[in-house]
C-alpha cells in the first residue's frame, strides 16, 4: 500500500510539473473570453462616452470616492480628458483582438485584464453577472498558458522550429518588453498615473502608484521584471536554471486551471443552493415571471406563449436548479459531467435568446467550456479549419499572385541555390521539435510554451527536460 501510494503521488507531482494541462481547454476560454469583451466593446461603441467615459452619470467625482475606499484599478480615473479616454477604449479592442487570435499572448493576457478593469472599476453600475464573470477570468488568464494552441504564437513557434530559429531570437519581443517597461516608468514617475486618482476632503492623498508604495505598480513591475528574467534564464541559463522555471511556469498554470474550474464549480453551487431557499423555485414557477417582463422580451409573443404552458415552465424551473446542483458532482463521473455540460450551454442559449442577454450567457459558455472534452475540442478545431481552409486558400493565392508558366518538359533543371545556415539538406533527416503531452486519454500531443518577453510559446524543449 505505501509503495503503491508513493508512486501514484510520484506520478502525479510529475503530471503537473511537467506540462501545462488543458492546453484546449484554456485556449477555448481565451478565445472565449476574448470574443466576449470584444463584441461587448464594439456594440457599446456608440455609447461608450454615456457607460464609462466623460459624460457618464456616474460622474469623475463619484467614481474617485469611491476608488478611495476600494482601492480597485483603473486607468481611466488618471485623467478626465477626452481623447485619453478614446485612445484607451479603442487600444481596448486592439487588446482582445490580439487575445482572440493568440498574437504575444503573454503581454496580452496583462492589458486584457487591464482594460476589464479600467472600464467596470469606471463605472460599476454597469455591470451585471457576467461582467462580474468577465473579471475574474481576466485575472486568472494572467496565470495561464493559454497560448500553447489555437494561436499564432503556436505557430509562429512552430515554424521557427521547422527553421531552426532558436525560440529567444524574438527581437519584436523584446521591443514590447521595453516599451512596456518605459510606459510604467513614465506613469509612475512623471505622476500621470497618480493625477486624480485618490482623494480625500484634504485633497489628494498617497496613491499606491508611488514609490515606494506596492499595490497594483508592484503587480505590473513584477510581471514586467518575471517575463524579463524568464527570458534571460531561457538565452543565457538554458541548464538546469531553465528546467526549473518550466516547472515553476507549469506549476503556476496548473494553480491558475483548478482555481478557474473551482471558480465554476463555487458559481454553480452558489446559485442552486440560493434557488432552493426561494419559494418561487420551490413551487416550480420562478422561470414564468422573467418571461413576462418587458426588460427581458426581445420576442414577446414567443416568450408569452412559452411562459404560459405551466408544465414546461415547472420543468424549466426545477431542471435549472437540478443542474446548478448537481454539477459540481457531476465531475467525478465524465459521461454525467457531459451530460449536464449539454443541458448548462443549452440553458444559457435559452437565456440569450429568449430573455435577450447575449453577453451574459456568452460569458458563461466560455466559462463552462474550461470542462469540455479535449477529443471534442480537437475535433471541433479540426471543423473550423477545414471550413476556412478555402478562405485562407483564396488569400494565399492572393498574396503570391498568378503562378509562374509551367517549364517545357526536357529543359535543363534549375541551378542548385546554397542552402540556409541550419536547414537539412535533402539527404539529411529533419529532427522533429518536442512537443508536450495532451492531457487526453488519446495521447494527443501539443506545443509547449514557455515565452519570451512578449508572450512567444516554446516548442524547442531540450531532452533532458523530459527525463524523469
Amino acid at each position: 500500500m505505501g509503495e503503491k501510494f508513493d508512486s501514484s503521488l510520484a506520478r502525479g507531482i510529475a503530471n503537473i510539473t511537467r506540462r501545462a494541462l488543458g492546453p484546449y481547454q484554456t485556449a477555448i476560454v481565451r478565445i472565449g473570453f476574448a470574443f466576449v469583451w470584444l463584441t461587448f466593446m464594439l456594440r457599446e461603441l456608440p455609447y461608450r462616452h454615456e457607460l464609462y467615459g466623460p459624460d457618464s452619470p456616474w460622474g469623475h467625482d463619484l467614481a474617485v470616492r469611491l476608488l478611495n475606499d476600494n482601492h480597485a484599478f483603473t486607468v481611466l480615473l488618471w485623467t478626465d480628458n477626452r481623447a485619453f479616454f478614446e485612445f484607451v477604449y479603442l487600444a481596448g479592442i486592439a487588446v482582445c483582438f490580439a487575445l482572440l487570435l493568440g498574437w504575444r499572448t503573454r503581454l496580452m493576457t496583462v492589458l486584457f485584464m487591464v482594460v476589464v478593469l479600467s472600464l467596470q472599476n469606471r463605472s460599476v453600475f454597469m455591470g451585471d453577472g457576467g461582467d462580474n464573470v468577465v473579471h475574474l477570468m481576466a485575472l486568472y488568464l494572467v496565470l495561464s498558458r493559454c497560448s500553447q494552441v489555437w494561436s499564432l504564437d503556436a505557430r509562429r513557434a512552430r515554424r521557427n522550429a521547422e527553421r531552426g530559429v532558436p525560440a529567444t531570437r524574438d527581437p519584436v519581443g523584446v521591443l514590447l518588453w521595453a516599451l512596456c517597461g518605459a510606459v510604467l516608468a513614465a506613469a509612475q514617475l512623471t505622476g500621470f498615473a497618480t493625477t486624480l486618482a485618490l482623494f480625500d476632503e484634504n485633497g489628494p492623498v498617497l496613491s499606491f502608484w508611488i514609490f515606494p508604495g506596492l499595490g497594483w505598480g508592484g503587480i505590473f513591475w513584477g510581471l514586467w521584471l518575471i517575463y524579463g528574467g524568464w527570458w534571460a534564464v531561457r538565452r543565457f541559463a538554458p541548464g538546469e536554471p531553465r528546467l526549473v522555471g518550466e516547472m515553476v511556469a507549469n506549476i503556476i498554470h496548473n494553480a491558475g486551471l483548478l482555481v478557474i474550474m473551482v471558480q465554476v464549480c463555487i458559481i454553480y453551487s452558489a446559485a442552486g443552493w440560493y434557488k432552493i431557499q426561494g419559494s418561487r423555485w420551490q413551487d416550480g414557477t420562478a422561470v414564468h415571471y422573467p418571461l413576462n417582463l418587458d426588460y427581458f422580451t426581445p420576442w414577446p409573443d414567443l416568450t408569452e406563449r412559452l411562459g404560459n404552458v405551466g408544465m414546461l415552465v415547472m420543468l424549466l424551473t426545477y431542471g435549472t436548479v437540478f443542474v446548478q446542483v448537481a454539477f459540481p458532482f457531476a465531475l467525478l463521473n465524465r459521461k454525467a459531467k457531459n451530460i449536464l455540460l449539454f443541458l448548462m450551454i443549452g440553458e444559457h442559449v435559452g437565456i440569450a435568446v429568449l430573455l435577450g442577454l447575449p453577453f451574459f450567457s456568452l460569458a458563461m459558455i466560455a466559462m463552462d467550456s474550461v470542462f469540455l472534452p479535449t477529443v471534442f475540442l480537437i475535433w471541433m478545431g479540426h471543423q473550423a479549419g477545414r471550413a476556412g481552409s478555402p478562405v485562407l486558400r483564396l488569400f494565399r493565392r492572393r498574396s503570391k499572385g498568378p503562378e509562374p508558366d509551367t517549364p517545357v518538359t526536357g529543359s535543363a533543371p534549375a541551378p542548385a541555390t546554397a542552402s540556409a545556415p541550419g536547414a537539412a539538406r535533402p539527404d539529411e533527416p529533419r529532427i522533429p521539435a518536442q512537443a508536450s503531452p495532451d492531457d487526453s486519454a488519446a495521447g494527443q500531443r501539443t506545443p509547449g510554451t514557455s515565452g519570451g518577453p512578449g508572450g512567444e510559446p516554446d516548442d524547442r524543449r531540450p531532452a533532458w527536460a523530459d527525463r524523469g
